[in-house]
């Protein structure tokens, strides 16, 4: 049975103004929309097999969301919940749409807006049964584009970072022109921060935009790789939306010269599909004493303010600003821990979910929760074949997934995480493990 696909995109955008979340301390409540945020869906099948991508403009999206969601898309097309894969853009100036431990005590950190996240469900789920029920015969090709100057390591700009933007591109049978594209990326979109109060997708907004003057029928799901520790950090110039577009319009530069560099015997239509599923045990994290984490925030206070007395460029400022952040959410978790609320929030988040896509002889690992980098480059490196990695997918884990070394040294990062470092070899292990099990 040859390839068939379809492809739709309904829009999220919050209809009155809304707290915008991704940045602490700040009661920044929504003034209008720059781009509207989108759910973007694409349907393949096999003719036995059925594939749903589902691409979402929010920070995270909940284990609970992705079920709700799940649900009703299974239960109208029959696509099993192991073959949808939803996973969140990330960006940092939409509505929040879960709660967050380790943000509790913030007092302008509001519940999520309970009539926009009936809006946000029914959305997606419109989203994905539009295209399930318009599929049309489709070839594929998958290819590979390198992006410099848009991400970096943001701990160390010559740290470990993965420039690979992996590329699912769909055209139609008849006519060989392309609809959709599934474009797997990892750098945190937060050129935009906490003084913007425009509803935006960052960055992500402008490849596709700029795409879509190239192809004006082309629809593009936007998927973020492991970048706990990625970001344009080190290469903005500015926080205004000039700064989005400049990367935005860079990352589609490179982009549409690997599409159009792609020969026709690289397109096929006869593409075998399958999907798998399984938990990870997550293993969970421990925090310092309440004294010790008050201790730790006020170091990382007074270092913050040293660096901005002493002029520091932007990146190492942030970084510093971060830290702060960090040390505040981590003195949250330490209370957290003494009244029991973290082991609750632990346990409901242990058993991670880990799904992978076989398409052709393309792997794709969807992982939940923000990993550090080096997790993807992992599972790339010893996968059965090529592979693609898609982070926040399907859930969040109430924040970072760090590295050992990370873990060792502190900073924002770390001090947010539910689970410990290692956990990380076990979502590395398990997406390996299903990858074996589809080859």
């Amino acid at each position: 049975m040859r390839l068939r696909a379809g492809v739709a995109v309904r829009d999220l955008s919050p209809r009155q103004p809304i707290f915008l979340a991704g940045y602490p301390h700040v009661p920044r409540n929504s003034t209008g929309i720059h781009d509207p945020l989108s759910a973007s869906a694409l349907s393949l099948s096999d003719g036995t097999t059925n594939l749903m991508f589902i691409a979402v403009d929010t920070l995270f999206i909940s284990p609970n969301s992705v079920k709700v969601c799940r649900q009703s898309i299974a239960e109208a097309t029959g696509v099993p919940a192991t073959n949808i894969l939803i996973s969140a853009t990330h960006t940092h100036s939409g509505p929040l749409t879960t709660s967050v431990l380790a943000w509790k005590d913030d007092p302008v950190v509001p519940a999520p807006d309970a009539a926009y996240l009936e809006d946000f469900h029914l959305t997606i789920i419109q989203s994905a049964l539009a295209p399930h029920g318009a599929t049309e015969p489709a070839r594929l090709a998958v290819v590979s584009a390198t992006a410099d100057a848009v991400g970096c390591n943001r701990l160390d700009p010559n740290g470990p970072f993965d420039p690979e933007v992996g590329l699912l591109a769909v055209q139609r049978q008849h006519d060989h022109k392309l609809t959709a594209l599934a474009l797997i990326y990892g750098t945190h979109p937060t050129v935009l921060h906490e003084d913007s109060r425009l509803v935006s997708s960052d960055f992500p907004h402008f490849t596709r935009r700029h795409l879509n003057e190239a192809f004006p029928d082309l629809t593009v799901l936007y998927h973020l790789g492991p970048c706990g520790d990625l970001s344009p950090r080190h290469n903005v110039r500015a926080q205004t939306f000039s700064e989005p577009d400049r990367l935005g319009r860079r990352l589609d530069e490179l982009v549409l010269l690997q599409l159009r560099s792609t020969p026709d015997g690289d397109v096929c239509d006869n593409v075998r599909l399958a999907a798998a599923q399984e938990n990870a045990e997550m293993i969970p994290n421990t925090y310092r004493p309440v004294a010790e984490a008050e201790a730790a925030l006020q170091q990382a206070r007074q270092r913050y303010e040293r660096l901005k007395r002493d002029g520091s460029p932007h990146g190492p400022l942030r970084t510093a600003e971060c830290v702060v952040f960090g040390c505040e959410e981590a003195l949250t978790l330490a209370r957290a821990q003494v009244s029991g609320e973290v082991a609750k929030w632990q346990e409901q988040y242990c058993r991670a979910e880990v799904q992978v896509f076989r398409i052709g002889d393309l792997f794709v690992a969807a992982l939940p929760g923000e990993q550090f980098v080096e997790y993807g480059l992992e599972i790339k490196r010893r996968a059965a074949g090529r592979a693609f990695v898609i982070s926040l997918a399907n859930g969040e884990l109430q924040g970072y997934i760090v590295t050992p070394e990370t873990a060792t040294t502190g900073g924002y990062e770390a001090a947010f995480a539910l689970f410990r470092a290692e956990s990380g070899a076990r979502l590395v292990g398990t997406a390996l493990n299903l990858m074996q099990k589809l080859r």
